[in-house]
Formats: C-alpha cells, sequence, structure tokens
C-alpha cells in the first residue's frame, strides 16, 4: 500500500484538497446563501438544499469551465507553440519526444491499446487529452448556464422582472461577465509560469528547469 500511494502521491494529494476545498465551499456558499436569503424575508436553506440551487451550481461549473479551457488550450498551444527558455516549452533546438509518430514506434505488451491497435483508435487516442478537456469545458459551460439562468430568473422574480430562458441567459452581460472575468485570471496564471519558468527555479519541481541550468535552454 506504501508503494502504491507514492507512485499515486501526486494525484492522491490533489484529489484530497479538492475534497477539501470542495466541502468548504458549499458549507461556505450554503452558509453565505441563506444569510442572503433571510436579509430578503426567505427562509434559509440546509446544506443538502443548498446543493439544488441555482447558486450553487452557477459558482462551482464557472470555476470548472475556466479551469477545464485554460488546460485544454494549454495542452493544444504546446503542440505548435515554442518559449525559449521556459521549462513549459517543448525544446527548439531538436526534436521532442512528444511529436514522434506513434506508428512508427516498438509495439510492446505495455504499448497502450490504441497504439497496438491503429486506424481511427490511434487517431483518437493520439488526441484524446485535448477532446478530454475540451467535454469537460463545454459540459461545464452548460452547468455554468443552467445554474446561472436558474439564479438569474430567482432575483428578476424576486424584483417583479420576467425570468430567463436558458437561451436568453446566454445573451445577457451577467453570463459573459463571469466566464470573462475566470477566463483571463486563467491565461494570466499560465503567462506568469510560461514566463517566469525562464529565469527562475523551483529545486525537485519537474516544472522547473534545473536550477543551474542557464536562462536560455528550453524545455527538459
Amino acid at each position: 500500500m506504501g508503494k502504491w500511494i507514492k507512485e499515486h502521491g501526486l494525484l492522491l494529494a490533489n484529489i484530497g484538497l479538492f475534497a477539501l476545498f470542495f466541502c468548504g465551499m458549499i458549507i461556505s456558499g450554503a452558509n453565505d446563501y441563506s444569510d442572503d436569503q433571510l436579509a430578503h424575508g426567505q427562509p434559509a436553506v440546509t446544506v443538502a438544499g443548498y446543493l439544488t440551487t441555482g447558486a450553487f451550481l452557477e459558482a462551482t461549473f464557472e470555476n470548472w469551465e475556466s479551469e477545464f479551457l485554460q488546460m485544454g488550450m494549454y495542452v493544444v498551444l504546446t503542440v505548435f507553440l515554442f518559449q525559449k527558455g521556459s521549462s513549459e516549452s517543448k525544446p527548439m533546438d531538436r526534436p521532442a519526444p512528444q511529436d514522434q509518430d506513434p506508428r512508427d514506434a516498438t509495439v510492446k505488451a505495455a504499448t497502450p491499446w490504441p497504439v497496438r491497435r491503429g486506424g481511427l483508435v490511434l487517431k483518437l487516442y493520439e488526441h484524446s487529452l485535448s477532446i478530454l478537456f475540451l467535454l469537460l469545458f463545454l459540459a461545464s459551460f452548460i452547468l455554468h448556464a443552467v445554474g446561472g439562468s436558474q439564479e438569474y430568473s430567482d432575483e428578476q422574480l424576486s424584483h417583479g422582472q420576467p425570468a430567463v430562458t436558458l437561451l436568453g441567459y446566454f445573451a445577457t452581460s451577467r453570463f459573459w461577465f463571469e466566464s470573462f472575468q475566470n477566463w483571463q485570471s486563467e491565461f494570466l496564471a499560465v503567462a506568469v509560469l510560461v514566463g517566469a519558468s525562464v529565469y527562475l527555479r523551483e529545486k525537485g519541481s519537474p516544472e522547473s528547469k534545473p536550477v543551474a541550468e542557464p536562462h536560455y535552454e528550453t524545455g527538459a
């Protein structure tokens, strides 16, 4: 068990941190939502009740949407674009292993099944990481709109205004403000990482170049 945990420590740590912070978001979100309800003469909600509200869906998926967009775009952009000196870029002066055609690879027992199968299966597998992020982004984008339209309609009705449909919510400034305010911060963070890794180091991290490596060296 100890060996398995060591082999999967990075994934397990991130899942654990996600669960911790997600629970914290739910509890604090339920309290904040209840405070707002009481301020408007409405009944407070339980934590379980909060999970069924548009406010919860909106708060959750508008953030997930931006994360999946960021990671998916980063995966795709690093296929074609380079940043001289950055550990986040493929090397510029030599072929990268990621560019090797899997059809020319020596097939072994441990070779992934899609590579051994070839054809359309392999074609999809070659882009499966970006496809996954695209699907997760689209799902989060839609659920953000579903939750947002519900929350927006509740606010509209409480002010004597008509509710909006899901499609109608896509046309509101609020939906796009929520999306853009998250998207811009995600790409800012990526830009800082790409640029900072040219000159700054973190000993022991694969996201950093070796501490003594020159600034102009690109990738690993």
